[in-house]
């Protein structure tokens, strides 16, 4: 106890990421490089020295700083914007760096030269909650930093952020330098769109998992037509309980049309409000209200989905699309079971709980296609976990079952893929990994899962490549792309690179903490080797190089003892 007490320190961090990083680097990469290096040495680095900060972690498009003092956090971060404002007036627009920033004061964790806990990651989603070109602090900064700083800070009060328990008072920068955006380039002649979160109008918060399931659906489902480019769950989702420009979320996603709605809950009723939004002048194209029993939530779905899709593709091509159907359940509580399931999955909450709930969501309706492939992510997962090849096989069956009720599901492809690989039957998988594609062409979601069976089958550049696609259309990447980089990267032996995305994953699985190990130990920097050893053990002791030997997904012997080897470098036991 008095080792982690030590640990634990109060300290001011400031977060800072580049606004439209992938369109630059798509643009222009060697140019962007350049400029950003340019940046960090005459503005960033004299400005974090002469505010006495230390940069602790640097990512391609974001950097994090810690400071003693919150006014000098603050003060380096008015000052950085102002900087980066100076430079940019001597570059074209399309040139422009552009930033955003949070900071906060709080309590933060040390572990070796890297900062964790609360007091970073509340940084760090203020950080993505301001607007290009503008700060904002918490409140517990903004209490020691009144009249202290060059700078005024208008009250935006209470904010929901991402995985952060209570609501935190955030500050806006008030008088910051005026920030042209550019709108990203088109690379299609598709019409695109994003959907916004639905809002949870109901009076139980714990709602919410209800509304982000709907707004999920529709998604997927506006994913399956050819004639759009759908911007990822994770991007849109960024933009969740926020008061909304409708004009500048299209400039920052870089879509021509938003689909925003909210849902209400009361009983066995269900009101859903959508409408399709003209990003550039904010005009609405269609709006409609759905007052229905709770039953029917399916139905409205498939409605909303139609309706936007068909006027999209009528405003820029004919009339008339050929509706993609899934196979949904009937049940509605064998749905909500589910949605209940995948909110607490994506949280890397409880997954027992999530086993429970998808169990009885397949009491209530053994044809649910999709249960029955959140099965297969859970053994599959559980066997990475435990070594138990027992797992595999129930796996399996949940995935034959699953493509055998809906095989015009991606997602019940990618399962079949996802526990194929595990059983190293490559070629199957990748099969099964291209149909999810193909069956939603603008899916993220699914090109990360392609660019998971390449990199398994040791073809890494390719992965990489595939997962570059994805960022295109999902500018706020989720733990699973960053998993899927960093393996690559590390098999690549570019394990600066590695360390970069993996220590964006949080919360940390057995295989990054293993990966970050073996990173580590070929840099030659034995001090974090060996804590990523220490956590990982202390997670299981039982985890030894033949252990991790026995379940690796490499293809590629050698890839596998490149692997190994450096784990046990890192001081893994045999």
């Amino acid at each position: 106890m008095a080792e982690e007490r030590a640990r634990r320190r109060l300290a001011a961090i400031l977060a800072a990421d580049v606004v439209g990083y992938s369109r630059l680097m798509e643009q222009d990469e060697a140019g962007t490089l350049a400029t950003l290096k340019a940046r960090r040495k005459n503005v960033l680095d004299p400005l974090v020295a002469k505010h006495q900060g230390r940069i602790f972690k640097t990512t391609g498009d974001g950097v994090l700083v810690e400071f003693a003092s919150a006014v000098n956090a603050v003060q380096c971060a008015v000052d950085l914007q102002q900087g980066m404002a100076t430079a940019n007036s001597r570059e074209s627009e399309g040139r422009h760096i552009i930033l955003r920033i949070g900071v906060n004061l709080g309590d933060i964790m040390a572990e070796g030269s890297d900062l964790y806990g609360d007091g970073v990651n509340i940084a760090a989603r203020l950080e993505a909650l301001a607007e290009p070109g503008s700060i904002l602090i918490s409140g517990t900064a903004h209490d020691y930093v009144r009249n202290k700083v060059k700078a005024r800070f208008d009250d935006l009060g209470p904010q929901t952020l991402k995985n952060i328990a209570e609501p935190v008072r955030a500050y806006r920068a008030a008088d910051m330098p005026a920030v042209p955006i550019t709108p990203p380039k088109a690379t299609t002649n598709k019409p695109s769109i994003a959907v916004l979160p639905f809002t949870n109008m109901s009076d139980d918060p714990e709602q919410q998992y209800l509304s982000d399931g709907v707004t999920e659906d529709i998604i997927t489902e506006l994913s399956r037509y050819h004639e759009l480019l759908v911007v990822a769950r994770n991007s849109s989702f960024q933009y969740r309980d926020k008061s909304l420009d409708m004009k500048r979320v299209g400039r920052e996603l870089g879509v021509e049309y938003l689909v925003e709605g909210s849902l209400r809950k009361a009983g066995n009723r269900l009101r859903i409000t959508a409408q399709l939004i003209e990003a550039a002048t904010g005009n609405h194209l269609w709006a409609e209200k759905y007052d229905r029993d709770i039953a029917n939530v399916f139905a409205i779905q498939d409605e909303v989905t139609h309706t936007v899709a068909a006027t999209l593709v009528g405003r820029v091509s004919h009339s008339g699309t050929e509706r993609a159907r899934r196979k949904p359940t009937d049940q509605w509580a064998a749905y909500d079971c589910v949605l209940q399931a995948w909110d607490l999955l994506q949280r890397y909450a409880d997954i027992e709980a999530a086993l429970s709930l998808v169990q009885r969501a397949l009491s209530i309706d053994p044809q649910y296609a999709r249960a029955h492939a959140m099965l297969v992510r859970y053994h599959v997962d559980k066997f990475w976990l435990d070594g138990e090849r027992s797992a595999l096989a129930i796996a399996l069956s949940h995935a034959e079952k699953a493509l055998s009720i809906d095989p015009d599901d991606g997602l019940c492809h990618s399962a079949v893929a996802y526990v194929q690989i595990a059983l190293r039957n490559y070629d199957v998988a990748g099969l099964h990994a291209a149909r999810a594609v193909a069956l939603n062409p603008n899916s993220a979601l699914f090109e990360i899962h392609y660019a998971y069976w390449l990199w398994a089958v040791g073809r890494n550049s390719e992965a990489l490549n595939r997962l570059d696609a994805a960022a295109k259309r999902d500018p706020f990447k989720g733990a699973d792309f960053y998993q899927n980089r960093g393996y690559a990267l590390f098999d690549e032996r570019r394990y600066e690179e590695a360390i970069d995305a993996l220590n964006l994953v949080n919360p940390k699985q057995p295989w990054d903490r293993m990966h970050l190990a073996a990173a580590y130990a070929y840099l030659g920097r034995d001090v974090e080797a060996r804590t990523q050893v220490a956590h990982l053990l202390q997670a299981n002791p039982y985890y030894t190089i033949s252990w991790f030997a026995k379940v690796d997904e490499r293809q590629n012997p050698a890839a596998r003892e490149h692997f190994m080897a450096g784990s046990r470098m890192a001081g893994i036991p045999e």
